[in-house]
C-alpha cells in the first residue's frame, strides 16, 4: 500500500506506511527541535526534557508509564539529536492507541516534580561523566567544537554539568511551550498499521494542541575549523579529521556519501586497505559524511598506538590528496554506490527505521523521498564528482582533534592539519 499522509487542522502531520505480513507496529512522534535550537543558557535542555518526559505526569507515575507499555508487550523510548527529538514505541498490531496515549500524556502533562527533577539531573550528570571516560566521545566533542566554535551545532547534545545543574521545571515548561507546537511535529507509523486508526487516535489525543508563540531559535551554522586536543591518557590515541561538507538539502550531499564509501566506508575502501590491511597501523578506520539543514561535516576517525600516529597521519594525507588528484575508476565507484544503496534498502526492511525515515523526511523536506528517487541520486554521482569533492576537502580548513597521546596530542593535531591541507 502507498504511504498515506493527513494533516490535522492544527498543523500536526500523520504519516503511515502499511508493511504487509508484519505483526507489530513502530510509531512515534518526532519534533523538529534539537540541540541546535538551544540558547547558550539552555545548552542540554532538549536532552533533559526528553529524560523528564518519562518521570511522571499528572495522570501516571514513572512506574505506571513503564508498566502500561510493557503490559501490552511494547517498549517506549526517546532520543535527542541536533535537529530533532523523537518519542517512539513498538507494539503489537492493534495496540497503537496505547503507545500514542502514553506519548501524548508525557508530552502534554509531565509534572516535572522536584524529586524527579533532581533525581534525573543526577542521572544525566553521570551520563556526561561517562563520556569523559570515552576517547571517542571526547574526540567528537572536540572535533565539533573546532568545526563550529561558540555555536549550538558545535556543542555536545548532553550539555555540561553547569548547564544541566541550572535547569528548573519552569525552564523545561518554557522550552516545551516555545518549541513543541503541532506545526513542528510529525506522527509516523509503519508496520501492521491502518492509517485511519492512527489519524483518529491522533486527533483525539493531540487535536487540542496549538502552536502558540514559536520562534525558530536556529542560527545559521558557520564552519570555521581549527585544532583541539586532550592530553588525557588512554590505551590508544584517537585521530579525528573533519572538513566542511554539503547539507542534506544540497545537490552534492549524495556525492559526499558516495565518496565517503569508497574512501573509508568498508573493507574494500582505500583507507581500510592501505592503513589496516597493507600497513597494519590500526584496527579500525572509517570516514563518514554528516548533514544538517544548512551545513555538513565530512570526517575520518582512526585509533592507533601513540608511536604509530605519525605514520597514520601521513598515510591519510597521502590517500586524500591522491583522491583529489585522480578520479576513482568505475569499478570502485560502483562498489561504493552498491554499498550505499544496499545499506539504505536493507535498513528500511525494519518498521522502526521506516517510521523514522518518513518523519525525518517530512521535517527536513516537507515530503517523503521515494526509494527510486534516492537510488537515482546515488546513481547520478560520477567519478569526476567524487574527485572534485575530494579536491574541495584538501582545499578547506581542516578541523582536527587528537585524544590519548598525552603531551604529544597537540603536536599530532598540528601535524595532521598540515598534512591534509593543500
Amino acid at each position: 500500500m502507498p504511504i498515506e499522509i493527513t494533516t490535522l487542522s492544527n498543523g500536526l502531520r500523520i504519516i503511515t506506511d502499511a508493511m504487509p505480513r508484519l505483526e507489530t507496529t513502530s510509531l512515534g512522534l518526532w519534533v523538529g527541535t534539537g540541540a541546535r535550537h538551544e540558547t547558550e543558557r539552555e545548552h542540554g535542555i532538549s536532552h533533559f526534557l526528553e529524560h523528564m518526559a518519562f518521570k511522571g505526569t499528572r495522570q501516571r507515575t514513572a512506574q505506571q508509564i513503564a508498566e502500561e507499555i510493557e503490559t501490552v508487550g511494547g517498549d517506549l523510548n526517546a532520543a535527542t539529536s541536533m535537529e530533532t527529538t523523537a518519542y517512539y514505541a513498538r507494539v503489537l498490531k492493534g495496540d497503537e492507541k496505547v503507545a500514542l496515549a502514553l506519548i501524548a500524556d508525557i508530552l502534554q502533562n509531565s509534572s516535572f516534580g522536584r524529586p524527579e527533577l533532581e533525581g534525573e539531573r543526577q542521572v544525566i550528570l553521570q551520563e556526561i561523566a561517562a563520556t569523559r571516560d570515552s576517547p571517542d566521545d571526547i574526540g567528537y566533542d572536540l572535533l565539533h567544537d573546532a568545526a563550529y566554535p561558540q555555536q549550538s551545532v558545535g556543542r555536545p547534545i548532553l550539555g555540561t554539568p553547569a548547564s544541566v545543574g541550572s535547569f528548573t521545571a519552569g525552564d523545561l515548561r518554557r522550552f516545551l511551550g516555545r518549541r513543541y507546537g503541532p506545526g513542528n511535529m510529525v506522527i509516523a507509523a509503519a508496520g501492521a498499521v491502518r492509517h485511519a486508526n492512527v489519524v483518529r487516535h491522533a486527533e483525539a489525543l493531540f487535536g487540542g494542541l496549538t502552536d502558540g508563540r514559536r520562534t525558530s531559535g536556529e542560527r545559521p551554522a558557520r564552519y570555521v575549523g581549527g585544532l583541539r586536543h586532550s592530553e588525557k591518557p588512554f590505551e590508544q590515541s584517537h585521530l579525528l579529521i573533519g572538513f566542511p561538507s554539503p547539507s542534506y538539502g544540497d545537490e552534492a550531499f549524495f556525492t559526499a556519501q558516495v565518496f565517503s564509501g569508497l574512501f573509508g566506508g568498508g573493507m574494500s575502501s582505500r583507507l581500510f586497505q592501505e592503513v589496516r590491511e597493507k600497513r597494519g597501523l590500526c584496527y579500525s578506520i572509517y570516514s563518514s559524511a554528516w548533514g544538517l539543514r544548512d551545513t555538513g561535516l565530512f570526517g575520518v576517525h582512526a585509533a592507533t598506538g601513540t608511536g604509530l600516529m605519525g605514520q597514520l597521519i601521513d598515510v591519510i594525507g597521502t590517500e586524500l590528496k591522491r583522491a583529489a588528484d585522480r578520479a576513482p575508476d568505475e569499478a570502485e565507484l560502483a562498489r561504493s554506490k552498491a554499498q550505499l544503496k544496499a545499506g539504505l534498502l536493507m535498513s528500511l526492511e525494519s518498521s522502526s527505521a521506516r517510521a523514522e525515515q518518513m518523519a525525518r523526511h517530512l521535517l527536513m523536506h516537507n515530503r517523503v523521498l521515494g526509494n527510486a528517487e534516492l537510488m537515482a541520486q546515488v546513481d547520478a554521482v560520477t567519478a569526476e564528482d567524487a574527485r572534485t569533492f575530494a579536491q574541495s576537502l584538501v582545499e578547506s580548513e581542516a578541523s582536527v582533534s587528537v585524544v590519548g597521546s598525552g603531551r604529544r596530542s597537540r603536536k599530532y593535531a598540528e601535524r595532521a592539519a598540515a598534512v591534509v591541507g593543500a
